[in-house]
């Protein structure tokens, strides 16, 4: 069902919330679709930044991402559910606004800046989702599940962080001058 949200997809039809595991799972399968996304789109990102700290970032966490995948893998079967997702419409528009700044032209920092700017809207976006999924787990009594997705969580912070860090440090005092 392109075009909506991740609350009416499910068997093509508007959705019934069941139950709070109803919504855990379609949470983790908006995820699963969000990080698949991610990983085609980080060697992308990296690929177009020119700040070499920035570049290592972006290539640091595509491996961070990959393993994220592989959690919320472990998570569904954790569940007794198999992995699953439709597309997350949420991240593809992420994605397509940063793809905007990958086929921009302009002063090369001021650039770097943009990606970071873009970079950061998505990990706040997985930063909600992550956070949203393990509340659900910890309210449903699955604290194996709940410290699986906090795992995930505290790298998607660490890696905002360390935008941030990248930001104020060096690209955008440099996007300044441009």
């Amino acid at each position: 069902m392109a075009g909506s949200s991740w609350f009416t997809k499910m068997l093509g039809m508007p959705l019934t919330l069941g139950n709070l595991e109803d919504l855990l799972v379609l949470q983790l399968e908006d995820l699963l679709s969000a990080e698949t996304q991610l990983i085609s789109a980080l060697p992308k990102m990296a690929n177009a930044a020119a700040s070499s700290h920035l570049k290592s970032a972006f290539e640091s966490h595509l491996q961070e991402t990959k393993h994220h995948k592989e959690r919320l893998e472990s998570a569904f079967r954790m569940l007794g559910k198999e992995p699953k997702s439709d597309t997350c419409e949420a991240m593809k528009g992420l994605i397509s606004e940063g793809q905007e700044i990958i086929n921009s032209s302009g002063d090369p920092d001021v650039k770097d800046s943009a990606l970071i700017a873009a970079a950061q809207r998505v990990e706040h976006y997985e930063i909600a989702g992550y956070g949203c999924a393990r509340t659900f787990a910890r309210r449903l009594h699955r604290e194996d599940l709940a410290q699986l997705l906090q795992e995930t969580l505290e790298e998607e912070a660490k890696a905002d962080k360390l935008l941030t860090e990248i930001a104020e440090s060096s690209t955008n005092p440099q996007a300044v001058q441009a």
